[in-house]
């Protein structure tokens, strides 16, 4: 019997001037689980021991599933997966997120993590209809707040956020006016 190669189907892929955005894929893994398990993933409950990484990853790809969207690995035109980024809505979340990570710290300040969430925004609001959405940002992840505001986001003190722990919340405006 041969071993399946399991991928999601029928998802979009975006295309911006330097990125290939992409629902994930089991090649993923690897730089996924490294960044998970490094001390750059700390603004998002990280770092992560390789199985709770895996669980996390499965909720990436299963997100997509029983959401019908969900995270884009972002990724070179040969396929070197840099990071994730898009629409993001589990279960118990107050509102429709637009969340990225950046894996790869050599895809760092060049831009391109701005340039795959502005994609991924666009296709938040133009294909899926959304009419908002927020990012989610730990207190003490300051590049993470950069980028929200260098979208055109501006932060909502005191919004609804999920989890326990302080969160900063920041609106997005339609990318037409961003």
């Amino acid at each position: 019997m041969t071993a399946a190669s399991p991928a999601l189907t029928d998802t979009p892929v975006l295309r911006t001037e330097r990125l290939v955005l992409r629902a994930p894929e089991g090649s993923d893994w690897e730089a996924w689980c490294a960044f998970a398990m490094s001390d750059r993933s700390r603004h998002m409950g990280g770092p992560y021991s390789r199985d709770t990484a895996w669980r996390a990853f499965g909720h990436v790809i299963g997100h997509w599933a029983m959401r019908g969207f969900g995270s884009f690995v972002f990724a070179t035109p040969e396929g070197t997966p840099l990071g994730m980024t898009g629409p993001w809505y589990p279960e118990g979340w107050p509102e429709r997120e637009l969340g990225w990570s950046v894996w790869a710290p050599g895809a760092e300040g060049k831009g391109l993590a701005f340039e795959a969430a502005a994609a991924a925004r666009v296709h938040a609001f133009r294909d899926l209809g959304w009419t908002t959405a927020v990012s989610y940002i730990a207190p003490a992840n300051d590049r993470s707040a950069a980028l929200a505001l260098r979208l055109g986001a501006v932060e909502e003190p005191g919004a609804a956020f999920p989890g326990d722990g302080p969160c900063r919340v920041f609106r997005h405006p339609r990318p037409e006016a961003a």
